[in-house]
C-alpha cells in the first residue's frame, strides 16, 4: 500500500555534503542518480532502482538544519493537510508552497516536537519501487509521547494504532485501512540522551543486514546499533559520513511490506 493519500511515500536526504552523499549511498545500496535540471533546485538528486524512483537528496536549506533524511506522507491536499495538523496540536515549520510543478509540500511538527513532512503529487508520484533491497522499507515515528502521537496521526491522517509489546516497551503499529504503513517506538529507558529529539527514522531494505553494515563502515558512515534480530526480521542503526541517520532491515517474508 504505496503513494496513496495517509501513506508514507518518499523520503529524502538533508546534507551538507551532496557529493559525498551520493557518492556513499549509491555504493552502499547500487543507487542510479538523476539530477533535477532546474537551477533552483540546488542540484537536488533522485535516485533511482532500473530506472524508477527510490528517494532523493538535496543540500540543507539552513546552517542550523543537521543532515538527516525526512518522511514524506502523501496527501491530496496539502492546504487541508496543514490546518488539520494544527487543529491536532502541531506545527507549520514550511507552508504548502510548489515545487516546480513536481507537486506540493508542506513541512510540519507534530504536537511532541518530531519533523515530517507531506506530498502532494504533481507530475512526481512518489516513491516508485519497493519491497526489495535498496527501496523504503518503513518509516518509524520515535517519540516521548506516543498516547498524544495516537491522537495526532490520527486526526491528521487517520491511522490507528495497534499495540503490541516488544521487550519491556509497547511498539505501535500505525495502520490505514488494516494496511501496515508505519510504527512508533517509545523513548522510554536509559537508552535515549535526553538531548535526543523525537524523530522519523527511515528504514531501507537490504539482503544481508550484517553485511551492509560492515560495507557502510567501509564507506565512511558509523553504526550506532549493530545489526539486531527483531520479530520483523535483522536491523542495523547506521549513520553517514555527514551524519544523517537511517536505518537497514532484512525483513523476514512473512512480514515483506
Amino acid at each position: 500500500m504505496a503513494n496513496a493519500p495517509g501513506v508514507p511515500t518518499w523520503v529524502d536526504l538533508s546534507t551538507t555534503d551532496l557529493k559525498s552523499a551520493t557518492e556513499f549511498y549509491t555504493q552502499l545500496f547500487g543507487w542510479d542518480t538523476e539530477v533535477t535540471p532546474e537551477p533552483e533546485a540546488g542540484g537536488y538528486t533522485t535516485y533511482l532502482i532500473d530506472g524508477k524512483q527510490v528517494a532523493g537528496a538535496g543540500p540543507i536549506q539552513g546552517e542550523s538544519q543537521p543532515p538527516m533524511w525526512t518522511t514524506y506522507v502523501e496527501t491530496s491536499d496539502a492546504a487541508a493537510t496543514a490546518a488539520k495538523v494544527v487543529d491536532f496540536g502541531g506545527s507549520v515549520l514550511l507552508e504548502p508552497f510548489d515545487v516546480l510543478g513536481y507537486g506540493q509540500m508542506a513541512v510540519f511538527l507534530d504536537q511532541a516536537g518530531a519533523m515530517f513532512a507531506v506530498w502532494q503529487p504533481g507530475t512526481h508520484g512518489g516513491g516508485e519501487i519497493f519491497r526489495r533491497p535498496g527501496t523504503l522499507a518503513w518509516n518509524e515515528l520515535t517519540t516521548r509521547d506516543p498516547e498524544g502521537s495516537k491522537i495526532f496521526y490520527g486526526g491528521v491522517f487517520g491511522w490507528k494504532a495497534q499495540d503490541m509489546p516488544l521487550g519491556p516497551v509497547i511498539y505501535s503499529e500505525f495502520q490505514l485501512d488494516g494496511a501496515r504503513i508505519g510504527g512508533m517506538m517509545p523513548m522510554e529507558g536509559d537508552t535515549w540522551p535526553e538531548d535526543l529529539p523525537p524523530h522519523w527514522m527511515v528504514y531501507f531494505h537490504v539482503d544481508d543486514c550484517d553485511a551492509a553494515a560492515g560495507r557502510a563502515q567501509e564507506l565512511g558512515g558509523t553504526v550506532s546499533v549493530p545489526p539486531t534480530d527483531i520479530p520483523p526480521g535483522r536491523f542495523a542503526v547506521l549513520s553517514d559520513p555527514q551524519g544523517a541517520f537511517f536505518s537497514i532491515i532484512k525483513v523476514t517474508p512473512d512480514r515483506l511490506m
